[in-house]
């Protein structure tokens, strides 16, 4: 790619700081919360304005038990098109109110407010990046399409199978979540993420009259206990968390349920699938108990794969043209880019520079911002590195 392309994009984004500031102070102060969806309309409507505005035409989705995800593709565009993934959320994990003692503020780089780097800064940057190639006249190779959801930050439960179904029609895609660290590293793997639930049923009886009469579903869950910590393997990678247990009716009952609540991380789609079944496979030794097992891995590893890795590559010498020096790694949390992952080449954490994601300090560098927003504007004007004779009609 012609060098020029590299100066003019990024002399363009630093001159839209301004815009791309308000832009993110309309965004952190119409807060989201996953858990309320009632809330998220004022968002939705900046986002689906702001995009209209660059000559998107925005689709709502709404899916059954959750909140309204946004589609969005050029309105003018020629179908079949080949086509590239832009995935965000704007759902954040701070409840209503949040933005009320602890506001949204610029102080000088920096910029806070609850969800500014976790992740209305990577929506800012979609926005600014569209602009500035639609300004500089700059058509990319591969169509741009945006998917923003609303439930990432509790799993993304009924946006997934939308994420699966574009991945799987378009020739990369660029997640927007924040980056790692304030080295400002690219994500190109990450673990996969389950859950399980583990409940023990046995059977009740009093505790000094009839001991031998009941079945301790709590004597079982510490057994259970015991054998899922045994899964752990640092050496791998693997962590398995019993992070809640509950269970009981009373001192004086033999206890006739309990329940684990487990996370599990692992660093390949293959790890998932051991973990998965040993969890499943845990056999009662209790006399007396049965036990059921609900959950799954649901966010399946994004492992480094060749079309990743070829993405990275790309990413990394474009990041030269601006004089970014980026470097990659894996992060423990998971994203929708576990999802893309399965099925096209993607690059994950695009997003902001900063620190803070899920903390009361969140904050983003405002320049390192910028610059990330001209990397994504060179992302998008990148020729596919296996280019498809023709797309989908997304």
């Amino acid at each position: 790619m012609n060098a020029r392309h590299a100066d003019r994009l990024l002399k363009y984004v630093q001159g839209q700081q301004q815009a791309l500031v308000d832009l993110l102070q309309h965004m952190v102060e119409a807060e989201s919360p996953s858990s309320q969806p009632e809330a998220h309309p004022l968002m939705r409507t900046i986002l689906a304005n702001e995009l209209d505005f660059l000559g998107f035409k925005v689709f709502p989705l709404r899916r059954n038990g959750g909140g309204e995800h946004l589609y969005a593709r050029p309105a003018n565009r020629k179908k079949c098109s080949p086509s590239q993934l832009l995935v965000g959320h704007y759902d954040t994990v701070w409840p209503l109110g949040t933005v009320s003692h602890r506001p949204f503020t610029v102080n000088g780089n920096i910029a806070r407010g609850p969800g500014v780097l976790d992740m209305k800064g990577g929506l800012a940057q979609i926005i600014v990046a569209l602009k500035a190639l639609q300004d500089l006249n700059l058509e990319p190779e591969l169509l741009p399409i945006v998917f923003v959801n609303s439930d990432e930050e509790i799993g993304s439960r009924t946006s997934t199978r939308t994420i699966r179904t574009l991945a799987q029609h378009v020739d990369r895609s660029f997640v927007m979540e924040p980056a790692m660290g304030e080295e400002g590293m690219i994500k190109t793997e990450r673990k996969g993420v389950g859950r399980f639930t583990i409940t023990v049923h046995g059977k009740a009886a009093h505790a000094g009259l009839d001991p031998e009469g009941g079945a301790s579903a709590i004597l079982e869950l510490s057994h259970v206990i015991q054998t899922l910590f045994a899964l752990n393997d640092s050496d791998s990678g693997i962590t398995v968390n019993v992070g809640m247990v509950d269970g009981g009716l009373q001192p004086n009952v033999i206890a006739p349920h309990s329940q684990a609540v487990v996370d599990v991380r692992v660093p390949t789609v293959a790890d998932g699938q051991h973990i998965e079944q040993a969890i499943r496979d845990i056999a009662p030794v209790t006399p007396g108990v049965r036990l059921t097992v609900d959950g799954r891995i649901g966010r399946p590893s994004m492992e480094r794969t060749d079309r990743n890795d070829a993405l990275w590559q790309q990413a990394s010498e474009l990041g030269k043209q601006l004089g970014i020096d980026l470097k990659h790694g894996r992060a423990g949390g998971g994203s929708d880019g576990n999802t893309t992952s399965q099925y096209t080449a993607t690059l994950d954490g695009l997003g902001p520079v900063g620190n803070g994601a899920h903390a009361e300090h969140e904050f983003l560098y405002i320049d390192r911002t910028l610059e990330r927003t001209a990397l994504l504007a060179l992302l998008l004007l990148a020729p596919p590195a296996e280019p498809k004779t023709k797309g989908d009609d997304l």
